[in-house]
């Protein structure tokens, strides 16, 4: 499958943090045919694994990607059959108002966001953005219906499917991260072309966007001797400094700072020169708030970094970017963990 493709199936799906489960038949079924074996762990991590050419003792390395994305949840169903709901993860209300969303209940549900038509506000509420509390989802069913159909607790999606605009590039909901799963599958793709002496463990994992608690179980479980997150950076629009965000089609971003490990931060760049990949520089003085902060403090600590896609209107359903930048992550990632063998790690991981 081309990657993307993959990566439209897994945007156009559904998997809110903690509700993920939707989407591990499409990972493992994409995933099986590059890997050795594919597993779910207890919390609904997909951890895939491909065999290194060195047979004992093996160089661990972890490659992680978050699978869920941010949404909503029912959280009461008012007499008029009108649903009121409330966020999962960091859901900026002013981009929900008038989208379609779908209501993950008993069935899939459709609906649409709305609120007090503007000709009906007071002239003090019409410069203030609309609160969440004060919106609600309509679906057209009266009470009755809808309570047959739903349940409080129920996670809902907002309605979007990828759409292609020119060049390279898409929009769509939920490539954030999406776009990281793709990359772990591309990477995963090259790696069957070259020979690697590490152990690979691809996991895409749950729950990033609430706690990075699917991070944490399987980083524990695996110990690798190296994590690396694959997430997405601010991608550069006119509004935001250059220096806090990055370009769309010059590549991944190598995350510098506290949260990185220097002398692999270092081969990693090395990697991208020798073999001409595309590449940039995200400063990120503290935690990521990312995969790898979760990696850098799991059991006594695992040297982390962290690739950056770049991402333009992160956290909303038109999310945009350019499906090179996916590619030349998960071929830089898999040249990178080509790299690393038995003998050089020790060195790479000395201060």
């Amino acid at each position: 499958m081309e990657t993307k493709v993959f990566l439209e199936l897994l945007s156009n799906s559904k998997g809110v943090s903690g509700y993920e489960y939707p989407l591990q038949d499409t990972i493992i079924s994409a995933f099986s045919k590059y890997l050795d074996n594919v597993s779910v762990d207890k919390l609904g991590n997909v951890i895939g694994f491909k065999k290194g050419t060195y047979k004992d003792n093996n160089v661990k390395i972890m490659i992680a990607a978050h699978m869920d994305e941010i949404g909503l949840m029912v959280k009461d169903i008012e007499d008029n059959g009108f649903i009121r709901f409330t966020n999962i993860g960091g859901i900026d209300p002013r981009t929900i108002l008038g989208q379609e969303v779908i209501v993950h209940g008993v069935e899939d549900l459709f609906g649409v966001i709305g609120s007090k038509p503007p000709h009906l506000q007071e002239p003090s509420e019409h410069n203030k953005a609309i609160k969440m509390e004060d919106m609600i989802i309509d679906t057209g069913y009266p009470k009755e219906k809808v309570e047959e159909l739903v349940n409080i607790g129920d996670p809902i999606t907002i309605r979007r499917n990828v759409k292609n605009l020119l060049g390279n590039r898409i929009a769509g909901k939920a490539l954030d991260d999406r776009a990281g799963v793709a990359a772990l599958y591309e990477c995963m793709k090259e790696l069957n072309k070259i020979q690697h002496e590490a152990d690979i463990y691809f996991v895409t994992t749950v729950q990033e966007e609430v706690s990075m608690a699917g991070a944490l179980v399987s980083s524990y479980k695996i110990n690798p001797d190296i994590g690396i997150a694959v997430d997405v950076g601010f991608g550069a629009t006119p509004e935001l400094p250059i220096s806090t965000t990055i370009e769309l089609g010059k590549g991944p971003a190598i995350t510098l700072g506290g949260n990185i490990h220097p002398n692999l931060r270092k081969k990693l760049v090395d990697i991208a020169k020798e073999y001409n990949i595309p590449s940039q520089v995200e400063v990120t003085p503290g935690p990521t708030g990312t995969d790898a902060r979760a990696m850098q403090i799991t059991r006594d600590g695992i040297p982390s970094l962290l690739l950056s896609i770049p991402l333009r209107y992160m956290h909303t359903s038109v999310e945009l970017l350019d499906v090179e930048d996916v590619r030349n992550t998960g071929k830089l990632l898999a040249f990178f963990v080509a790299s690393i063998s038995n003998d050089n790690l020790e060195g790479l991981l000395c201060y």
